[in-house]
């Protein structure tokens, strides 16, 4: 993508981010329509005015240009370069009105992210980083902590919607690290979890079985800002979310080798 197709790009998608954000913050105090997509997995009304909010904006100035979003297209593959949208990341906490939330947008090419866009809106922060240009929040560049021993460090990580019916949890690692670092939160937004850990209020985080759309934003953000995003295994990232693993770099190595350790306890199973 040339420069001014960049440019164009991260202008569209902080309006469509800042356009979801003000539908999330209009309607939270109102009645919503809560559906299930699973046991615990939740849809409201309010993902969807978002979702179709945002990708009127992106087929606007792209409109030759797929989307893969978390409602409307989940199953969506083949393209060189496509969008990648979670409308409304943290729906959980969204229909309970728990003020953690957000919209995540970020454009793929040649397999990986060029540009990562998340909007808080009850704080009214905007997460951004495009390609060889770093992270901002607003228009402060983000960098990550220099925190560099795991028993100092602040990390957060989250659960499988499926815990109940797969054998891998994430509990187990939960209780190892909790023993092992300053604190380990739980705040139900992984798109916000990477970005808070761009901007240093995290040390790291990790998480399983996650999508494209929960992460695709937030871990490029957290590499333009000075982390290092890999798996479990401190392989590359492969952007599928399906293993998340982004620190400040300094801790990673430390973090990754903790991950790998048995429980104290051991499993926790589903």
């Amino acid at each position: 993508m040339d420069a001014d197709r960049l440019k164009t790009a991260l202008e569209t998608a902080r309006l469509a981010a800042r356009a979801a954000g003000l539908i999330q913050k209009e309607a939270l105090g109102a009645k919503r329509r809560i559906e299930h997509k699973g046991i615990y997995d939740l849809v409201t009304d309010v993902d969807r005015r978002c979702e179709q909010a945002v990708l009127e904006i992106l087929a606007s100035h792209f409109p030759k240009v797929p989307v893969l979003a978390e409602e409307s297209s989940p199953h969506f593959s083949g393209a060189d370069s496509y969008w990648v949208v979670d409308p409304l990341d943290g729906t959980t906490n969204y229909a309970r009105g728990y003020p953690l939330f957000c919209c995540s947008i970020a454009f793929i090419e040649g397999g990986r992210p060029v540009l990562g866009v998340i909007y808080e809106p009850l704080r009214e922060e905007l997460f951004w980083a495009q390609a060889g240009l770093g992270a901002f929040l607003n228009d402060r560049p983000l960098a990550v902590s220099d925190t560099a021993r795991l028993e100092e460090a602040l990390l957060a990580t989250g659960f499988p919607y499926d815990r109940l019916e797969q054998p891998e949890t994430n509990l187990d690692r939960f209780c190892l690290l909790t023993l092992r670092c300053r604190g380990v939160r739980r705040g139900g937004s992984a798109a916000l979890d990477l970005c808070y850990t761009a901007c240093g209020r995290l040390d790291g985080f990790w998480e399983i079985r996650l999508h494209p759309w929960d992460v695709c934003a937030g871990a490029f953000i957290v590499e333009q800002a000075g982390g290092r995003v890999t798996d479990l295994q401190g392989q590359p990232y492969d952007w599928s979310g399906k293993e998340t693993v982004a620190t400040n770099g300094r801790l990673h190595s430390a973090l990754i080798a903790a991950l790998a350790l048995p429980a104290p306890h051991g499993r926790c199973f589903g």
